[in-house]
């Protein structure tokens, strides 16, 4: 039995203490906007935030985590994509095909709540999410005006 904070509400769910968070999101909460891309933290496509720190959650057992630290997935980043990452996706059109999208998504975020205004360099720094579109240029665009631009938050 593991007790989980994810998006605000206390959840226990019956699973093995190694099963990665990713599994216990997409399986047993139901929660499938975080995706599997690689299995081995690489591609980000399952990123989620812990505390608000980008974690990749395909990686990190169930045990290692306690009700008292904050998940969030995409689908509680904002419950209405008013989020100033997701409106700057939707008016820049960044995703192509937009499987990666999710995680893109939840890693743009962590970044512009730690460092409000990101140079470019350090937007590709710490952006290391895999795109297999190549979209990069779209995302680093799409982070810009999310903090600079129309609509942009602080």
């Amino acid at each position: 039995m593991a007790k989980l904070n994810v998006n605000g509400r206390t959840i226990e769910v019956e699973v093995e203490g190694d099963t990665p968070l990713l599994w216990v999101l997409r399986e047993q909460l139901n929660l499938t906007g975080t995706k599997y891309g690689c299995g081995i933290a690489q591609c980000g496509a399952c990123t989620v935030h812990v505390d608000g720190a980008a974690t990749r959650s395909c990686s990190m057992p169930v045990s290692a985590f306690d009700e008292n630290q904050k998940i969030v997935t995409i689908e509680g980043l904002s419950p209405d994509s008013s989020h100033p990452i997701q409106q700057a996706w939707l008016a820049l059109d960044v995703p192509q095909c937009g499987f990666c999208q999710p995680g893109m998504i939840m890693a743009a975020a962590a970044l512009v709540a730690a460092t409000p205004r990101p140079t470019e360099a350090q937007i590709r720094e710490e952006i290391t999410n895999i795109c297999r579109c190549g979209t990069y240029n779209r995302v680093i665009a799409g982070i810009q005006r999310a903090t600079t631009g129309p609509g942009a938050a602080g």
